[in-house]
């Protein structure tokens, strides 16, 4: 497994990020808030699954090109 790349590092992070605002939404009953946390926290699994299948492609990439050298 490679290194994570930029997508999947942002995508964790908007999900620790929206975890955080949904928990404080609803701590202090502000469905809005808990609203938006919870859509930041989806946006992030998707862009951490993007970031995931560009890392593959850029491997299998790799991977043919080095057996072609051979």
């Amino acid at each position: 497994m490679g290194m994570p790349n930029r997508d999947e590092v942002k995508g964790k992070f908007d999900q620790a990020k929206g975890t955080v605002k949904e928990n404080v939404g609803r701590a202090v009953d502000d469905r809005d808030m808990e609203t938006k946390g919870a859509a930041e926290r989806a946006g992030g699994h998707l862009e951490e699954g993007y970031g995931k299948a560009k890392r593959k492609v850029g491997e299998a990439l790799e991977d043919a090109g080095d057996a072609i050298k051979r």
